[in-house]
């Protein structure tokens, strides 16, 4: 599920945590997405993992992951051939960075949107409302995670499992304060989660990859569906 703004460069472990609202937040843990023992050390190496990063976008989002060139990406981002092999071992690791590194800022986007919600419903309503604009900006970000599912399964997974596992916490907390359905077992949450994460990516297809829509109306008519099944 969208790239032009500087992110923190970290890829962050799960290790999730409810705030007041009871949204589910990820601990921070550095993870650099360099290749193993090649990691940057200064901020300078950094800024430039960064645009090798930024490059790599472009690139396999224009061309896709076969007709894409680790020259072609140090071309974008106007380093050396031997900078790129500083920071990464080869095209497929630098595409599972990417993906990883996509999917980081997806959640970083989309997590500020809950802060001022009335309750859980309405957090997954701004959410994703959040999440389609995010993705009408960074269209990119279909095609390069729909073909990480074949260039790298493990990080395609990993993508999807970990957003799941974010909205299951999120609506846990929820049932916990009361603002869904209490009989809702944690094993229902888990399913409602994918199905949750199932919509938005489709949404986010049809409306703003597709077509460009009014994203807060989808929003608004997707969240009548939520607070109509999920409530008491």
């Amino acid at each position: 599920m969208k790239v032009e703004p500087a992110f923190n460069l970290r890829i962050f472990a799960l290790h999730s945590y409810r705030d007041g609202m009871g949204e589910s937040v990820d601990e921070s843990v550095q993870i650099s997405p360099a290749s193993d023992g090649k990691a940057p050390r200064t901020a300078r190496g950094e800024r430039t993992l960064r645009k090798i990063l930024d490059a790599a976008r472009e690139e396999f989002g224009e061309r896709g992951f076969s007709d894409s060139s680790i020259v072609a990406i140090t071309q974008r981002a106007g380093v050396a051939l031997g900078t790129f092999y500083t920071y990464f071992d080869s095209k497929e690791a630098v595409f599972q960075a990417l993906v990883r590194d996509m999917s980081a800022q997806v959640r970083d986007h989309v997590a500020p949107a809950f802060k001022d919600a009335a309750d859980a419903i309405d957090g997954e309503r701004r959410a994703l409302e959040s999440f389609l604009l995010f993705a009408r900006k960074h269209r990119d970000v279909y095609r390069i995670i729909d073909e990480a599912e074949f260039v790298e399964p493990d990080a395609y997974r990993e993508h999807y499992e970990t957003t799941a596992t974010r909205i299951a916490a999120r609506l846990k907390a929820a049932r916990k304060q009361g603002e869904i359905a209490s009989d809702l077992t944690d094993p229902d949450l888990d399913i409602l989660a994918w199905a949750l994460m199932g919509a938005n990516v489709f949404l986010g297809l049809k409306f703003e990859v597709w077509s460009s829509a009014d994203a807060k109306r989808v929003a608004e008519v997707t969240s009548r569906l939520l607070r109509q099944g999920l409530a008491e």
